[in-house]
């Protein structure tokens, strides 16, 4: 018999995480689909057998998941295997990994920590996208080792941002100029909501973009930091604002590589 287990996983609200949450149940032979409501923040699984040993997978990823229900159904959702998801994770890890370097490039030339954090950002939704696309088919201990090396890869990034922003706060640094820092930012910002615009287009039936993914997704928030931390830098002609939004989002690149770390046990 075919069951409907239906999960509320408080921190989905991006599309990477998704991503995460397919991998880490792709090898669960009584798993047969999935059906994502990333704004809602609900999980729909059907499933042969207990769903315990669902739900315990989708805890390690320290989501916050509660199972609200289970029940006996026929139905199935529709799994999208196609050339069309693999094209659009495609896109959507381009578009990341080339705004991870633009990023990182302005955020050094001008002195911006914010710009650094948020191409980290970036970087890891491409480790995230790119995991998706070559892990599937794949062996088990394969993805595992490559989750673990991109994990480890991105907690040492973060760290070293982070060491930096505390070098900065103790030392007296040059002034981040604030105008690129605006610039980039909102040019990510474009990105990222292309992105979900991208991939929300392709589940939904209607074509235009649910409201409420725009505001609830985490990097659309991250760059709106940034931003702000810009225009707190010229008014405040201060650093800081641009040193504490670095810190934050090293922080959230942190936790993500975390997360990574979590699809290899």
């Amino acid at each position: 018999k075919m069951n409907k287990t239906i999960f509320n996983i408080t921190k989905m609200d991006c599309p990477s995480e998704e991503q995460l949450i397919r991998m880490k149940l792709q090898n669960f032979d009584t798993v047969k689909s999935l059906e994502f409501d990333i704004p809602n923040r609900k999980l729909n699984v059907y499933h042969s057998g207990n769903p315990e040993p669902i739900f315990s997978a989708l805890e390690t990823l320290n989501l916050n998941t509660t199972l609200i229900s289970t029940e006996e159904t026929n139905a199935v959702a529709e799994t999208d295997t196609s050339n069309s998801q693999r094209k659009l994770l495609w896109t959507v890890l381009i578009i990341n990994f080339v705004f991870f370097g633009l990023e990182m490039l302005f955020g050094i030339f001008s002195n911006s920590m914010g710009l650094v954090a948020d191409s980290l950002d970036m970087l890891a939704d491409s480790i995230v996208y790119a995991l998706s696309l070559f892990a599937v088919g794949g062996t088990i201990a394969r993805k595992n080792n490559i989750a673990k090396f991109a994990g480890y890869f991105q907690i040492l990034l973060a760290v070293i941002g982070f060491v930096e922003v505390i070098r900065r706060f103790i030392g007296i640094e040059a002034m981040p100029d604030f105008k690129t820092m605006i610039i980039v930012s909102v040019l990510a910002l474009i990105a990222n909501v292309l992105c979900l615009y991208l991939l929300q287009k392709n589940k939904s039936k209607e074509a235009h973009m649910q409201a409420s993914m725009i505001f609830t997704s985490n990097d659309v928030i991250i760059n709106s930091g940034v931003i702000v931390a810009g225009i707190l830098v010229n008014w405040l002609n201060s650093s800081y604002p641009d040193l504490i939004i670095g810190a934050i989002v090293f922080v959230v690149v942190a936790r993500g590589a975390y997360r990574i770390l979590k699809l290899a046990k």
